[in-house]
């Protein structure tokens, strides 16, 4: 079924299409609050902040779009820090479940200790937006533009902490909308918020990276064929999975015999979709944040520490305007990439753990003995199809913007970013979105054939 196909059979079910206006109604308050910006702030100077560092871009592009870096009305809008406390949240949840017996025995408490994982997750959540809220207000009152600084380096304590709330308040807004939209409208409600804040950069990056609709014609047709070769390609490791057959043995239940029968095990290539991206881009921006908290160059600390703050702050510019050259930032954010895809892939999936479900079940893997064989064997087959998953990652996110910037003479972190971490997010929600509304209308047909 194609997009609109499935989107107006959608509209003619009564319950489904309540969920779908919910979905649009929540995403539209989402944008509105985006254009609400701080008073106080210089604009031409966050332009040329963000111009400068193509990893605020980035962190830009995972909370949905906050920073308004383009046009006449650049700001801080009140949700500027989106949804990166919720994500790193809950990521800190989930490894506290591999790090914590305790964790771990709540995750498997059925849902009552879901909900109680949640709850420390949103607890999580306020106190690192108010962290990050008051890094970025350092960060803005150190970066100076023509002499002027994005927020006046003079500015009072009280208004450092008024904007720390209002930041604090926009991401526990939007982390509310994501809940609704998970429980109440189609699809994940983290992931489409996010999707909505990068669909709503398109019109203003493809102005800016055809300068106005000035650009030759080759540039913009090279620009329209790498999307569509990079959008089928996401497509296609998104979808790939590694089948493991199984075979179930024949069981009797009561008086019932269940006949043994044969099926498989899907193990995904890309298993940790797009959260060894975010592990890095935290770890990439670390150093920004140290350089601005310690170094005396911006009227911070001092001594050794200060040194060396003032030396990161100086040169530490990963994905700047010469990426090619910078080779080094590059390195380091591939292989970030490629060991949080393996670290992740560990902790969301445990071999033991699928062996002992298999055994529980009577079910094993024809020619692998059950148990700590089939462990092992899963963990091999794993490793091997997470190392593609990393590398596909590494790829579109790193080599393909050196690649792009190349091909059409624009720099990677101008106009469109076409390190494909925007195509991986907008491909990836779009398709889990589908498969969802399919399975919906998959179970109201049933439903009327059954009635």
């Amino acid at each position: 079924m194609s997009l609109f196909g499935a989107l107006r059979a959608a509209m003619q079910v009564p319950e489904l299409r309540r969920k779908l206006l919910i979905t649009i109604g929540l995403i539209i308050v989402f944008r509105c609050l985006a254009t609400i910006t701080i008073p106080g702030v210089n604009g031409a100077a966050l332009k040329e902040l963000f111009s400068t560092n193509g990893l605020l871009g980035l962190v830009n592009l995972f909370s949905g779009s906050g920073f308004s870096t383009t046009g006449s009305n650049a700001g801080i809008s009140v949700v500027a820090l989106g949804l990166n406390p919720y994500i790193n949240a809950t990521i800190i949840m989930q490894l506290m479940t591999v790090i914590s017996t305790r964790v771990k025995e709540m995750s498997k408490e059925g849902d009552l200790g879901r909900r109680r994982l949640t709850q420390y997750a949103r607890y999580l959540t306020v106190g690192l937006a108010m962290v990050q809220g008051f890094g970025y207000t350092r960060l803005f009152e150190s970066f100076s533009y023509q002499g002027q600084t994005i927020l006046s380096p003079t500015t009072s304590w009280p208004t450092i902490l008024e904007i720390v709330v209002i930041l604090t308040g926009g991401t526990i807004i939007i982390m509310w909308f994501g809940e609704l939209i998970t429980e109440y409208g189609i699809g994940n409600g983290v992931s489409i918020i996010i999707m909505a804040g990068i669909l709503g950069q398109v019109p203003g990056a493809v102005l800016a990276f055809t300068n106005g609709g000035s650009a030759e014609t080759f540039t913009v047709f090279m620009l329209a064929v790498v999307g569509i070769l990079v959008a089928a390609g996401i497509i296609f490791v998104q979808q790939a999975t590694r089948k493991i057959p199984i075979q179930s043995a024949q069981r009797v239940v009561g008086r019932q015999v269940y006949q043994g029968r044969s099926s498989f095990l899907p193990l995904r290539v890309n298993q940790a979709g797009v959260i060894p991206i975010i592990f890095a881009i935290s770890i990439m921006f670390f150093p920004t944040i140290f350089g601005n908290f310690f170094a005396p160059a911006v009227g911070h600390g001092g001594g050794v520490i200060g040194e060396a703050a003032t030396w990161v702050h100086t040169n530490w510019n990963p994905f700047g305007p010469i990426v090619w050259v910078d080779i080094g930032y590059e390195f380091i954010y591939f292989a970030l990439i490629m060991g949080f895809t393996f670290f992740y892939t560990a902790v969301t999936f445990d071999p033991e753990d699928a062996a002992d479900n298999l055994k529980k079940s009577a079910t094993f893997i024809p020619g692998i003995r059950p148990g700590r064989a089939t462990a092992q064997y899963l963990a091999r087959v794993m490793s091997r199809i997470t190392l593609a998953g990393a590398i596909f990652l590494g790829l579109i996110t790193v080599v393909l913007p050196i690649l792009a910037a190349l091909v059409t003479g624009q720099q990677p972190n101008q106009g469109l970013y076409l390190g494909g971490t925007a195509v991986l997010i907008v491909v990836g929600v779009s398709l889990d979105t589908m498969k969802q509304l399919e399975t919906q209308l998959l179970m109201r047909q049933y439903r009327g054939f059954i009635h």
